[in-house]
């Protein structure tokens, strides 16, 4: 069980500063942009506050000004960043939304690309309930990996449950890279969420159940199907939750709120059909905007 010093959930990786349109248009065309903060990890940690659970992000900024825009955003959203430290020696990653035709990133270099397994030796991520982890983090340096190394064994080797979004970014590292190291993450975690595209792409796994048969360990293996549903493998046998039918402006960060949702459903104990539903709803919230993080509290 997490102490009461503890937040529920801690989430830990690299989040930038988001320049995105202010409407739904292209980055060429429009007159009007924001400056928001994004990452998976904090927009995860930003959906399960915006639901009243308790969430911390850990992470590294730039000591700069975008590295403050972003730790204040994301401290907005109710999420507890006493763990973020600053680097006055690296800045803080930049990426551009252009909706419906992709992101560009900027963040070799970053703050966040230097973390290391002594970034998160103080943490009590004992002492969470749950500690969520990407496949992003691994691809960002070497120390990133022994970073993420050291969280998985720790949380291993504790009550936590250890939740991994397998996210598989191509401008990262390829597919042939990447493939056998998402594989063995994601068959070492608790609770996996995975598109089924992703999953295709990555494994040469076409279904939710060729899926599951290649990730037999994880307690909660959970195959996102864009539109269509979600399925949950679990000790209960497989449950799909369809999908709720959306206008989409920007694909980008549904994922992050689908898995948001469903881990504060999972912290307030709800059963397996609610979780999915949970996420479902707080993916169709970030579908319909430019923002790929949950809103701020008020």
């Amino acid at each position: 069980m997490a102490s009461e010093d503890v937040p529920a959930l801690i989430a830990i990786g690299e989040s930038m500063a988001m320049v995105a349109p202010s409407r739904a248009e292209s980055l060429l065309d429009a007159e009007s942009i924001r400056l928001r903060a994004a990452g998976a990890e904090s927009n995860v940690a930003g959906h399960v506050a915006a639901l009243g659970g308790g969430a911390a992000w850990v992470s590294a900024l730039g000591d700069d000004v975008l590295g403050r825009r972003v730790h204040q955003e994301i401290a907005a959203q109710g999420v507890d960043t006493r763990w973020v430290s600053f680097d006055a020696t690296a800045p803080t990653g930049v990426f551009f939304k252009d909706p419906g035709r992709g992101v560009s990133y900027y963040r070799a270099g970053s703050a966040a690309s230097r973390m290391t397994p002594d970034a998160v030796a103080r943490i009590p991520l004992e002492q969470a309930q749950v500690v969520h982890l990407s496949g992003i983090t691994p691809a960002l340096s070497d120390d990133c990996a022994a970073m993420i190394e050291s969280v998985f064994e720790r949380v291993a080797a504790s009550g936590a449950l250890l939740s991994f979004d397998v996210n598989h970014r191509a401008g990262l590292w390829s597919v042939e890279d990447a493939a056998p190291i998402l594989r063995d993450l994601a068959n070492r975690a608790d609770i996996v969420f995975v598109g089924r595209d992703e999953a295709e792409t990555l494994w040469g796994r076409p279904s939710a159940d060729d899926v599951r048969a290649l990730l037999p360990a994880p307690t909660r293996l959970i195959v996102k199907d864009g539109d269509v549903g979600a399925t949950e493998f679990s000790a209960y046998g497989p449950a799909f939750v369809p999908a709720i039918p959306t206008d989409v402006v920007e694909p980008v960060g549904a994922g992050d709120a689908f898995a948001g949702g469903y881990l504060a459903g999972l912290l307030r104990g709800w059963n397996v059909q609610e979780c999915l539903r949970s996420g479902h709803e707080r993916a169709h919230l970030v579908l319909q905007s430019t923002s790929d993080s949950a809103p701020a509290r008020a």
